[in-house]
């Protein structure tokens, strides 16, 4: 198995200093004050690994970090950690999503232990959505755990070299842990506790809901600040890319926690080309949220829309000019 030294390239970011718990690039990156960018890929419904290739290739150059989700609206795909395995096999820096709702605490351990064995260097985790959302609403859900607790077991592996059950680990799982949060959902100042919540339980990144409106995002970043959170975990914002009027409404009605303003709609139905529109509208989100206090990253949510990740990345100007780690195409032999 390639270990991350073996298959970095100039330019990375700086090495692995004191404080790294991790050798991977995306905490790399953090930790050398770069404003970082992490996207998701939605696995397929599909066994072929080169269907993960060509949806992480359309990155290429522009992300830090790709999370591979975990049965995203309990629906069912390839899982999270064969999609790591099969993007840290190439090099680019995977971020593995765990969810509670479909693993117990055995299984969840296990996991966390195989992703790391597989060059996994980032957890990302969750609660997840009922089963009652997707189409399997007849599945039993487990909810052994939820994202807090989770955060702590991780945690107690990676520094205590144990279980939860006491039993010593021989060799320690050691990730870089982070875990999500929505500061639109009101009242703002619980977001903001349950946020120190996350980062007590040992979240060390966090990336947030779609962000639509900036006059939500700054007064919780403000307090996020001014009770110095940000000083311990980084904070990503989560910026989507619409396909149209329509899909802006129909995930501000349905999707839990979203929210997108009336005037971003309006926008959109004012425009003759809705999709180029709101590509404009990720573009400028991205570069006024850059400017807030505290904030350290972006993580662009595309789903159907991945194809204009690097776009609005390239646009925003948000890099600064830094090229993130891309393989080189000779690694990455498809045939699409």
């Amino acid at each position: 198995m390639n270990k991350i030294k073996d298959i970095a390239r100039p330019g990375d970011p700086l090495p692995i200093l004191s404080g790294h718990v991790s050798n991977g690039r995306f905490e790399r990156v953090l930790r050398a004050g770069h404003f970082a960018v992490t996207t998701e890929i939605a696995p397929p419904d599909s066994s072929d690994p080169r269907e993960v290739l060509i949806r992480a290739r359309l990155f290429d150059g522009y992300v830090d970090a790709i999370n591979a989700t975990d049965g995203s609206g309990a629906h069912c795909h390839m899982s999270s950690l064969a999609v790591c395995a099969i993007l840290t096999r190439v090099g680019y820096s995977p971020i593995i999503q765990i969810s509670c709702r479909d693993r117990n605490r055995i299984a969840i351990q296990g996991d966390i232990l195989g992703a790391a064995a597989l060059g996994v260097c980032n957890v990302l985790s969750l609660t997840g959505d009922d089963v009652s959302a997707g189409d399997h609403p007849s599945a039993k859900p487990v909810f052994d755990l939820d994202s807090v607790s989770l955060l702590g077991t991780i945690k107690i592996m990676r520094d205590e070299a144990r279980f939860l059950s006491g039993r010593p680990l021989d060799s320690a799982p050691n990730l870089f842990l982070g875990s999500t949060i929505n500061p639109f959902v009101p009242p703002v100042r619980n977001r903001v506790d349950q946020l120190a919540k996350k980062i007590k339980a040992g979240a060390q990144y966090i990336q947030s809901q779609y962000c639509f409106d900036l006059d939500l995002l700054k007064p919780f970043m403000k307090r996020a600040v001014d009770e110095g959170l940000t000083n311990d975990c980084f904070i990503l914002i989560g910026v989507g890319i619409l396909a149209s009027a329509r899909t802006a409404r129909w995930l501000r009605e349905n999707v839990p926690g979203v929210h997108i303003p009336d005037d971003i709609i309006d926008r959109l139905e004012a425009s003759k080309d809705q999709k180029t529109e709101a590509r404009k509208i990720s573009v400028e989100l991205m570069q006024k949220i850059k400017e807030i206090e505290g904030v350290s990253g972006i993580h662009v949510m595309a789903y159907k829309q991945e194809k204009h990740v690097a776009e609005v990345v390239k646009q925003s100007g948000i890099l600064a000019g830094r090229q993130p780690w891309a393989p080189q195409r000779t690694e990455v032999e498809i045939k699409e």
